[in-house]
């Protein structure tokens, strides 16, 4: 519909659509006051308005600007608060001096505010002030951003350190999975233990410290709200390689790619460096000597586009024989050399998406492996029993389903891709420090006296539980982990509904429901059911047309996320902590429907990326009887968006 107004149109359009409504406009990165007079579009016959486009209609709507010219805010100052007091005076005059040498630049003040946030106290507002100036050697928009991002890392604690230094071996705006990221702080030694909480857990802490400090970026997050990628800004990433080379932690970058760097030689490689990466041509580097970096501890290869395969990774062995880290993923690799089992000391091993089929039997020698990831193995080797420092273990996706003992492993934590077959022979009871557990393929127990092998109750840390493959059926005999607190189900194709069962869990906190993991049409949540239950995805659901929630259930749900609106929900007014659902489209027309919503409880943005879609938020601080209004006004668009034509 947008897309066929002219530009006039559309702003009659959005006139006529915000005049009796309260609203807040957001503008982002104005760049001239032209811009800014183009969108607004002051109203000749009435000045005192804000025009023909935003109607100030006297309910408290707002306009939002950003920009980088000090112009376009003064050409936009009526609607903006310049003045406003939110600090005591003395801080306000510094913090306006330190902002003066940010120089104007985003990121600079940014971090300066993450700096500054810490604490609020005179004294150390007046020490941040005091280190800019000596860290200011020269002018320009350049230097103020380093100034800060100097600030910024002398102010880490000592055990973040190494994990920043650590950023500046990926590559520049690449996009880090923090899975990998955490596993290979784990694996370089920088992760400390604490008190009762796992080492995984104590390195996402570290993550979510750099976060919150605006030296690593968001890209992505879980259902739950966790961090699934990350990247690091360039500025970020400079610092962290000068800082690296400084201290001798971590070595040059290294890219050898003759059409890019026709000039690069041996002489690239320092011979104090104890970590490297290479970000393309890995066949010229394995043609090259090594004999400098003997000593070498962690190699990562990142595939930045293109195919590069190599056919000997023997030179790894003969050269780097104390290595820990190895990280070969995107590297098309033929085969593993046997003598791979000389590499005593090594902690992690990333052969993702390699292609590679099999792994010699030698693998079961790496005694201190603690981390191996792989995926499409056409068979696992059945010497993983002998690793028994190992703690993260992924290899989904196998072709064949043979014999696999782990149940020596009892320090394994992360156990991801393990068939049904290959689990049902293990005494899972030996695994107590499980904590995750994925399990793929085809369960082929029919008979209900045969169910109870596939028990996990007897893995008392298990939490996260992820299914994905034919069940048929869940019984009141398949006894999940009475602490299981995220269940993920997918492709089991379940016949009879689960939900009679599931809702019994105590202590569930999350359930994913996937594609392919429920065949039927209904679905039924009885009084009493998921006692805990905060968040409930149901994702690709063709088939389903109806889910009942009956009073009493789901007391404490908060985020609902589902994607297909032929599915009719009743009782959504039953869970009255629900705050947040998310919907897979974001059309005009819906948009327009959920803003003739009146006097509504609820706000709407829309989902980024590839997916799309609403998020629609519930305001805070309802009270019980705005709480129930607010659901009833969520089901009544629900049930007016599912008649919409695009649905």
């Amino acid at each position: 519909m947008a897309e066929k107004l002219q530009e006039h149109e559309l702003g009659d359009f959005l006139h006529g659509h915000l005049n009796d409504n309260r609203y807040l406009i957001v503008l982002d990165d104005v760049w001239s006051p032209a811009d800014w007079s183009c969108l607004v579009k002051k109203s000749s016959n009435d000045p005192d308005c804000l025009g023909s486009v935003f109607p100030d209609g006297g309910k408290g709507s707002r306009i939002l600007l950003t920009t980088r010219y000090k112009e376009v805010a003064s050409h936009a100052d009526a609607f903006i608060d310049i003045d406003a007091e939110s600090y005591l005076p003395d801080l306000k005059e510094l913090g306006e001096k330190m902002v003066d040498k940010c120089n104007g630049l985003p990121l600079a003040i940014v971090l300066l505010g993450g700096l500054l946030s810490k604490n609020m106290s005179h004294i150390e507002w007046k020490k941040v002030h005091d280190n800019m100036s000596a860290y200011l050697a020269k002018e320009g928009q350049i230097a103020g951003v380093m100034t800060m991002l100097n600030l910024s890392y002398i102010d880490l604690p000592s055990y973040l350190k190494p994990c920043f230094l650590h950023l500046s071996l990926f590559p520049e705006d690449y996009v880090i999975s923090t899975r990998k990221l955490l596993l290979l702080w784990i694996s370089e030694g920088f992760v400390l233990q604490q008190d009762r909480q796992s080492m995984k857990d104590m390195a996402e802490i570290y993550l979510n410290e750099l976060i919150n400090r605006n030296l690593i970026q968001v890209v992505r997050t879980s259902v739950n709200a966790r961090v699934m990628e990350c990247r690091v800004h360039d500025f970020i990433q400079e610092l962290a390689i000068e800082k690296a080379k400084e201290h001798n932690i971590i070595g040059t970058n290294i890219v050898v790619d003759p059409h890019l760097f026709p000039s690069s030689s041996p002489s690239l490689f320092s011979s104090k460096s104890r970590r490297q990466s290479i970000y393309s041509d890995f066949e010229r580097y394995a043609s090259i000597e090594h004999y400098s970096t003997s000593y070498l501890r962690s190699l990562l290869y990142f595939n930045l586009g293109g195919i590069c395969r190599i056919s000997q990774l023997d030179f790894i062995t003969k050269c780097f024989k104390v290595l820990r880290v190895q990280d070969l993923e995107g590297l098309g690799i033929e085969n593993v050399p046997s003598i791979i089992g000389e590499l005593i000391h090594l902690r992690y091993l990333g052969l993702r998406h390699t292609g590679l089929k099999m792994l010699p039997l030698s693998i079961g020698n790496l005694r201190n492996l603690q981390t191996l990831d792989i995926n499409n193995l056409k068979r696992v080797p059945d010497v993983i029993w002998k690793i028994t420092n190992m703690r993260y273990l992924y290899i989904e996706e196998q072709e064949e389903d043979d014999p696999l003992k782990i149940d020596t492993v009892q320090n394994l934590q992360i156990l991801s891709g393990i068939t049904f077959n290959q689990w049902i022979r293990n005494n899972s009871s030996k695994l107590t420090s499980l904590e995750k557990l994925k399990i793929e393929g085809r369960c082929e127990l029919v008979e209900e006296v045969d169910i109870p092998s596939l028990a996990m109750s007897s893995c008392p840390h298990l939490c996260k539980l992820d299914i994905k493959g034919r069940m048929q059926k869940l019984t009141e005999t398949f006894k999940f982990p009475r602490n299981l607190s995220q269940l993920t189900l997918e492709a089991c194709r379940l016949e009879c509904d689960p939900m009679p069962i599931l809702e019994k869990l105590p202590n569930l906190l999350t359930l994913r429901l996937r594609a392919g993991s429920y065949l039927g049409k209904e679905m039924h949540v009885y009084a009493d059911g998921f006692p805990r239950l905060q968040i409930l995805q149901l994702l690709r659901f063709k088939e389903l047309v109806w889910l009942n929630i009956l009073k009493g259930a789901m007391p404490w749900l908060m985020q609902l996320e589902f994607d297909n609106f032929k599915t009719e929900i009743f009782g959504l007014n039953e869970p009255l902590n629900l705050v947040e659902v998310k919907i897979p489209f974001s059309s005009l027309l819906a948009m327009i429907l959920f803003h003739k919503i009146e006097d509504s409880f609820w706000g709407l943005t829309r989902i980024a990326g590839a997916e799309g879609g609403m998020h629609i938020c519930r305001q805070k601080g309802l009270t019980l009887a705005s709480s129930k209004q607010a659901l009833e006004q969520l089901a009544d668009f629900l049930e007016q968006c599912s008649k919409l034509n695009f649905v």
